[in-house]
């Protein structure tokens, strides 16, 4: 029995004596099956081939990237708080390294989760650091691929975890889709850490939205203006993306705000 990880998108499967027939969140049009076909892996494999990097962003607040590229190939975010520490988002690879660095940050108290395309291997890590709660909203139960009862849904549109840290569902991208305010963040201006909604821009004074990013599928009006609404009450000053160098270093709301007046302008949408 292994715990199949899908190559493309680096989601985890419960474990099964075969390759599974396929990935659901690869087959949705959303995200999308390599070039070559199905592809599969494990946490085993990873170790041969993979390491993770780690980086201080601002105070209290590390990226974790592996090297080369492992699945979709975004970073996860580790925030340190005084009641234990949080990890946003999941990166595929788990070794012995990456624990012990962790641990030398001080662990980690729970873990939160934008969205499925960045589940990974969440259960592992949760398992890794004493079954700590894994909330992702209720919405997007459907795209989990390994359950166990680390995974904790939450409903509704907003839900404190620890150290001052809230979880926002805006929809969007998934209907369940969450970003993660940290109030403390640069130096008590505030942070959003966004995942891909709001996604940030190569030009980063600007974010922008997509249904799916891969196959360019746009996001609909009502839809951005419900996240521009889920945003509208937090403080935050800037705003970290899923991917390295995706930082929108000041004025991070306020790039939010035009850069959907801009997108709702240009699809007639306004």
């Amino acid at each position: 029995m292994k715990h199949f990880i899908c190559v493309t998108c680096g989601t985890q499967f419960a474990a099964t004596e075969t390759e599974p027939d396929g990935c659901p969140i690869c087959l949705d049009e959303r995200q999308y099956v390599g070039q070559g076909g199905q592809k599969w892996t494990t946490l085993d494999e990873y170790a041969k081939t993979h390491k993770n990097v780690f980086a201080e962003e601002e105070t209290n607040l590390h990226t974790i990237h592996p090297q080369p590229k492992a699945g979709i190939g975004q970073r996860a975010l580790l925030v340190r708080t005084k009641e234990g520490n949080v990890l946003w988002d999941c990166v595929p690879p788990l070794d012995e390294a990456t624990i012990t660095a962790v641990k030398k940050l001080g662990g980690l108290a729970t873990i939160a989760v934008s969205h499925p395309h960045y589940y990974t291997t969440m259960v592992e890590w949760s398992h890794a650091f004493g079954k700590v709660p894994v909330h992702l909203h209720k919405l997007d139960a459907k795209w989990v691929m390994r359950p166990d009862d680390v995974v904790k849904f939450w409903e509704g549109d907003t839900k404190a975890i620890l150290g001052g840290l809230t979880l926002v569902k805006t929809g969007g991208h998934f209907d369940g889709f969450q970003v993660l305010h940290w109030p403390a963040g640069a130096e008590g201006k505030g942070v959003l850490l966004s995942g891909d909604q709001p996604y940030v821009c190569v030009d980063r004074k600007w974010v922008s939205f997509m249904y799916s990013y891969p196959n360019l599928i746009p996001l609909g009006p009502d839809a951005i203006k419900q996240v521009v609404k889920s945003l509208k009450p937090l403080a935050f000053d800037r705003l970290y993306g899923a991917f390295p160098e995706q930082l929108v270093k000041t004025d991070a709301k306020g790039a939010v705000e035009r850069s959907a007046a801009r997108y709702l302008k240009m699809i007639g949408g306004a």
